[in-house]
């Protein structure tokens, strides 16, 4: 009866254990994941290239844009950027220094088919690639590519509209043939497209990304009409990306043996009060946001909570199309950075213009005068731990807990004039957000989430979009005068933690953020 009664507490306080936060069991180590587990680092073609015009490589829709006066916070452009182009080689010794096992990066389309499918093939291009490939392989790197990271040959834009004609389709189909054919011996994990919600959000509603189509309320545009070309676009980058894995699959995957998914951008939303009109506005808000590019591929059609408010508005896929989106994805990519608590709109009224509203939900960033969690240097962006493990619970459910892979997380620094190298190199900050967030995916994993991999944006500071270099992500500082890369606090963070030492950060030592390994 006692060894009874003792086996029975033994079980409960196991119970009670599952249940606690990982930091209450034991200090984040890299030996709590699986041996399998990819860690890596992520980059995009656009942001840290440079050589935007050399060896044929023909003008992207974001050359064209980040060059129009007044597009980019600081107005500046990519033309150079971190110059990866020519100091790749440097760039994977950082990777090697830092001891990751996966690399993300995308291929930039105007360098390998300066002109679409009606022009020919960029062999310079294809070199650069093949070279940085196998750069990566010779040091133990496997390369994780993304076919699109939101720059497209301007050609396309001007010759039918792009993501606004069906006939991209093909063109994307055509570009992800040749990727596969010329690197597909070594690449076995390829993404589509990244964060093709923002792609027809910021392009297509906003107008705050090229091609800078909008309407009122929305954004003052010359030309668009944010109430219907948003979902064309998302219909045209959705069956492009059905059009891609069916070429995988017939022609690469079975000899070749790699996996295909799709990368999301997510926030986690939490309702502002506890009614039942916050709670249906979140849910709503996550239809709107990231379920609009998945449910496709899992459920079969667009979410219900779109299909209600948008009607006729929501491109309809023929049975043919729906056939063709099945069993399209392999993985889950998704990049979650920050939450943001949502207001219900539906019910009543909202001073807020935003993508959200679009599906009757306003983000909030306070409740009672407090905000969500730790402000950054981003608008919108805060230190909210548990929204990874939120989010990556949420598309366990909706999506039968298909195979996931955090594509995206980290942490920005503002850097402006008055702003010290030493402050920018002492970025205890990230640290402290890496490893929280990193905990809390751990969490959602011991509660059966299919996990597989975790990737930080970025390696190294980049041409971070609209606030060009006026917001820092990178491992490493790149001084963008003199391209000398440096490691940052977070760098030797990452490395300690890859080499499985256990980390804390003491927190008595504010001051210079030191790092102490146990």
């Amino acid at each position: 009866m006692r060894t009874t009664r003792i086996l029975a507490i033994a079980i409960q306080l196991l119970v009670l254990l599952e249940f606690l936060p990982f930091s209450a069991c034991d200090d984040l180590r890299r030996s709590h994941f699986p041996v399998s587990f990819i860690f890596g680092t992520s980059t995009s073609s656009f942001q840290i290239e440079g050589a935007y015009l050399d060896d044929r490589k023909s003008l992207s829709n974001w050359d064209v844009f980040s060059h129009i006066p007044g597009r980019i916070e600081d107005g500046a452009n990519a033309d150079i950027a971190d110059d990866h182009y020519h100091l790749y080689l440097e760039d994977v010794k950082l990777m090697e220094y830092l001891g990751v096992n996966a690399y993300r990066f995308s291929i930039s389309w105007s360098r390998v088919l300066p002109r679409g499918r009606n022009g020919g093939i960029n062999s310079l291009g294809i070199a650069f690639y093949n070279k940085l490939i196998d750069a990566l392989l010779l040091k133990g790197i496997q390369p994780f590519i993304t076919l699109n990271h939101y720059d497209i040959p301007q050609e396309l834009e001007g010759q039918y509209g792009g993501w606004l004609d069906s006939q991209i389709q093909e063109d994307f189909g055509y570009f992800a043939d040749i990727c596969f054919k010329e690197f597909g011996d070594r690449v076995k994990y390829w993404t589509t497209f990244n964060e093709p919600n923002a792609v027809a959000t910021y392009g297509y509603m906003t107008g705050t990304y090229p091609p800078n189509r909008c309407s009122h309320p929305f954004g003052n545009c010359s030309s668009g009409d944010s109430t219907i070309e948003p979902y064309i676009a998302a219909h045209n980058i959705i069956l492009a990306h059905a059009t891609a894995v069916d070429i995988y699959r017939r022609k690469y995957q079975e000899k070749k043996g790699g996996s295909v998914g799709i990368v999301v951008g997510t926030d986690w939303f939490e309702p502002l009060r506890n009614i039942t009109a916050d709670y249906e506005a979140c849910r709503r808000a996550s239809a709107f946001y990231f379920a609009w590019f998945l449910d496709p591929f899992v459920r079969g059609d667009y979410p219900p909570e779109m299909r209600k408010i948008l009607g006729g508005r929501l491109p309809k896929f023929s049975t043919s199309e729906k056939k063709k989106l099945r069993n399209k994805l392999d993985f889950i990519g998704i990049n979650h950075y920050s939450s943001l608590y949502v207001k219900d709109c539906m019910f009543s009224t909202c001073d807020v213009v935003g993508p959200l509203l679009a599906g009757f939900a306003a983000p909030v960033r306070e409740k009672k005068g407090v905000p969500i969690g730790k402000p950054t240097a981003k608008p919108n962006f805060y230190v909210v731990p548990r929204g990874m493990k939120n989010i990556v619970m949420y598309m366990k459910r909706r999506y039968n807990n298909m195979p996931m892979i955090i594509t995206e997380n980290g942490y920005p620094q503002g850097s402006y004039h008055n702003t010290t190298l030493k402050e920018l190199l002492n970025d205890k900050e990230r640290v402290e957000y890496l490893q929280s967030y990193l905990s809390s995916l751990h969490e959602a994993m011991r509660q059966g989430a299919d996990v597989r991999g975790y990737f930080i944006w970025s390696l190294i500071d980049n041409f971070e979009w609209l606030y060009g270099y006026s917001m820092r992500f990178g491992l490493y500082h790149v001084d963008y005068e003199t391209q000398v890369r440096t490691p940052k606090l977070s760098a030797d963070w990452y490395r300690k933690f890859l080499g499985d030492a256990k980390l804390l950060i003491k927190k008595d030592m504010e001051e210079d953020g030191e790092i102490i390994v146990m």
